[in-house]
């Protein structure tokens, strides 16, 4: 019987089991091409000798780095941190790595890092990508396998993304029915397909309801942008705030408590993704909930699919929950 060793080598394990060291190769690597009784043979020896084949030299014979790139706008936002989470979990239980890079928010830096992660790594996930359609459309089938998260394009590539219009709406409805009849919108970056899709919500909801004023007020994604547009939503005497996402709507939580206003008694306020921080705000944030790790772990999925010659769905789409807590009331006047 062979005697295991502190550094086997995959030419111990060859010679004790008679074979060539590219038997032995194809039998570590799971080419079923090798006889089922020599490839039981082989692996008995190799675990006798404590051998185990390098991830290096694994990946060199099947071609593949076992690591897939994510390329996200920001990652400060928690958001995009929970897609990373639950994308990073699901992969790594199929024996994949993830390489992540941040581009930002700026348009310019995402196809050059979609490019240069894609040509070390096995696939690319974009997740929330801000080019324009047309660019985007350019860069897919270079970068292929690849999965958008976020964003719908081209029916050839898979499409996990949360519904934000169906759930904007959901935010309108609940102020709506709280009363209030003019309701300002912070806009989020403008080349946000989730923006789109919220300003999409807003121009429905305004069609349906012409006795409801809504302000669109420019603003962005962060903290510092919430509280940078407290004078504009002041000035414009509206009783409630759509935020875009609950990192703007907390920053102008702070603002306008600063300022002496009263939340929700003078002022309602509404984030957008259900962030950990949301339900500890002073007062609590009415929000929507973004199952995020879900869209994460569904991008692997429908990536790992493509990876192994399985058929991904073409297109999924998760609905956020609206989540009222105490940010938002009657108005008082």
């Amino acid at each position: 019987m062979a005697r295991a060793t502190a550094k086997a080598t995959i030419t111990d394990v060859a010679k004790h089991a008679g074979v060539s060291l590219s038997t032995v190769s194809r039998v570590m690597n799971g080419n079923p091409s090798v006889d089922p009784a020599l490839a039981e043979r082989v692996r008995g020896v190799a675990t006798e000798l404590g051998y185990t084949a390098s991830p290096l030299a694994r990946s060199l014979v099947l071609g593949r780095t076992q690591t897939v790139a994510v390329v996200v706008p920001d990652l400060g936002n928690p958001t995009f941190q929970a897609v990373l989470r639950g994308l990073s979990r699901a992969a790594a239980t199929d024996g994949y790595h993830v390489l992540i890079a941040d581009s930002a928010e700026q348009v310019a830096e995402e196809r050059l890092l979609a490019v240069e992660t894609r040509r070390r790594t096995d696939g690319l996930i974009l997740c929330a990508p801000r080019m324009p359609d047309d660019e985007l459309a350019m860069l897919l089938p270079e970068v292929r396998p690849v999965v958008l998260v976020n964003r719908g394009m081209d029916a050839a590539v898979p499409s996990i993304a949360a519904d934000y219009a169906t759930a904007l709406r959901g935010l309108i409805d609940h102020l709506y029915s709280l009363g209030h009849r003019r309701i300002a919108y912070l806009a989020g970056v403008a080349r946000s397909a989730s923006n789109t899709a919220r300003l999409a919500a807003l121009s429905g909801f305004r069609a349906a309801h012409p006795e409801v004023e809504l302000i669109e007020l420019a603003s962005g994604v962060d903290f510092d942008s919430g509280a940078a547009a407290a004078d504009a939503v002041l000035g414009s005497r509206a009783t409630a705030v759509l935020a875009f996402n609950d990192l703007v709507a907390m920053g102008l939580l702070s603002a306008v408590s600063d300022r002496g206003i009263r939340v929700p008694d003078d002022l309602s306020i509404t984030g957008f993704d259900d962030i950990p921080f949301a339900r500890y705000t002073s007062p609590p944030l009415t929000t929507a909930s973004v199952p995020a790790a879900d869209l994460g772990a569904l991008a692997w999925q429908a990536l790992h699919a493509t990876l192994t010659g399985e058929e991904a769905a073409a297109s999924v789409r998760l609905e956020p929950e609206v989540v009222v807590r105490g940010s938002t009331g009657p108005p008082t006047s």
